[in-house]
């Protein structure tokens, strides 16, 4: 049998950033000011950010250099395994050569602190004491607790509130690298407590979380806030996994023709295709195909308009031109708590716009079904995120069974479930459900959108 891993030394961990701002072929619309509906400036950014981080979220420097104190946390996992997955295209009889990128290797289970230790980083070195943040599925919250914990810095996570109850082992990670943890809504902030007025049942948002960590932060001189996904300089920092991703598919000698992850607020997959989708911009590959895989339930991509919107519930955050269900939607108690963000990183919805990636939307029933299949022949049992990539993966690999093509397909892979289990009982048991797509509420919600 042909190679399954496929592992890079320490020394070939990448020592810089990809920055696809570089290279796209038009530039990002600017995010705007609430108030004024002016492009931000750093002065803006100032009481939430360190400037490090400005400057890498509007920087086209095509490389920016990974600090040295990021570099020394990162080989705690990094580099991450490829992997091919032999017995998953034995099980599913397809000619299609099937690789996945695994990010399940790092302390909290997840790609999430390739962003988290540089975030923390960069507000230890200009002398932040505080940091608060929100969480949707609890990964993001525990890899910043685990961050917080490198750097001795004080982490507190808004979770929302239907993963919070789903998944309180989360909470208990992120306690035990010293972070705080509160349910989202909370009475800790008035956004919080507004909305618990109105329903005291409310089951949170991504968007609420962020109003309350956002609040927080503005209400406190040492404190700064860290976002685990959307923005351009988080997207920058989980390019360590594309760049990784490329070498190992050499070693394999492969490349892509599809290249499948799943997307909430999108960094994970961002992570992954930017290296590759600059080679689709230069014309080396333009044929390859780039799936962002979304909830049914929180169909972002595949329904929203692409328009400025709010990153948050409050209207708290600048403006961003995304795709977006409104930002005081409320989605659905998926399990994939991860991908239940009303809007995305306005660097994917730039590419999807300009047609250079695409957008398919899978059933929670169908994710986990995949995602059981998945476990029986790969041994992963993966996050409820991945097991929507994961869904597509397998239509896909089908796809070359009926057509006889040899297609090689690659698949980021976020993250473990090992804290997952209540919902892979539910599945087991019969008791998961599918969750309609909620029409009226995205009707209602888009209602609200900012007028400029």
């Amino acid at each position: 049998m042909e190679r399954t891993r496929f592992i890079l030394d320490e020394n070939e961990m990448p020592t810089s950033w990809y920055n696809i701002q570089a290279d796209l072929p038009k530039p990002l619309p600017p995010a705007l000011h609430p108030a004024t509906g002016k492009p931000v400036t750093p002065d803006d950014l100032k009481p939430i950010f360190p400037m490090e981080l400005i400057k890498q979220e509007v920087s086209r420097e095509r490389w920016i250099e990974i600090p040295e104190e990021v570099q020394e946390v990162y080989k705690l996992w990094r580099p991450t395994p490829l992997f091919r997955a032999h017995r998953l295209e034995k099980a599913l009889d397809t000619p299609a050569k099937i690789f996945y990128k695994y990010e399940g290797m790092s302390p909290p289970g997840s790609h999430k602190p390739n962003t988290a230790v540089a975030q923390a980083y960069y507000n230890k070195k200009e002398g932040i004491k505080r940091i608060t943040t929100e969480t949707g599925a609890g990964q993001w919250g525990s890899a910043l607790s685990f961050a917080g914990a490198c750097f001795g810095i004080e982490i507190k996570v808004y979770m929302v509130r239907a993963s919070y109850d789903q998944k309180p082992y989360r909470r208990v990670m992120m306690e035990t690298w010293g972070g705080k943890c509160v349910p989202s809504p909370s009475p800790d902030t008035k956004v919080g407590r507004a909305i618990l007025e109105k329903d005291p049942n409310c089951p949170g948002s991504l968007g609420i979380a962020i109003s309350e960590a956002i609040e927080d932060c503005m209400t406190c001189d040492d404190t700064h806030y860290a976002l685990g996904s959307v923005l351009n300089h988080v997207l920058l920092h989980q390019t360590v996994i594309g760049q990784e991703a490329k070498k190992q598919m050499e070693m394999a000698d492969a490349y892509p023709d599809i290249i499948i992850g799943c997307v909430g607020g999108g960094s994970n997959f961002a992570g992954m295709f930017l290296p590759f989708v600059k080679d689709k911009i230069e014309g080396k590959k333009p044929d390859l195909r780039i799936i962002n895989v979304e909830p049914a339930s929180c169909p972002t991509l595949t329904k929203g308009p692409y328009v400025y919107d709010f990153g948050d519930s409050a209207g708290l955050t600048p403006l961003l031109k995304m795709y977006t269900l409104g930002h005081d939607f409320i989605p659905p108690p998926v399990h994939a708590g991860g991908l239940r963000y009303h809007g995305m990183a306005p660097i994917i919805c730039h590419l999807y716009n300009l047609g250079l990636v695409e957008a398919q939307s899978v059933h929670q029933l169908a994710a986990f079904e995949a995602g059981v299949k998945f476990a029986r022949t790969e041994g992963i049992i993966s996050a409820p995120e991945p097991n929507h990539a994961i869904k597509v993966l397998i239509d896909e690999a089908l796809k070359c069974k009926e057509s006889g093509e040899k297609k090689t397909i690659l698949l980021a892979h976020s993250g473990h479930g090992h804290v997952d289990m209540a919902a892979y009982d539910a599945y087991l048991s019969g008791k998961l459900t599918d969750y309609a797509y909620p029409e009226q509420g995205i009707k209602e919600a888009l209602r609200n959108l900012p007028r400029l």
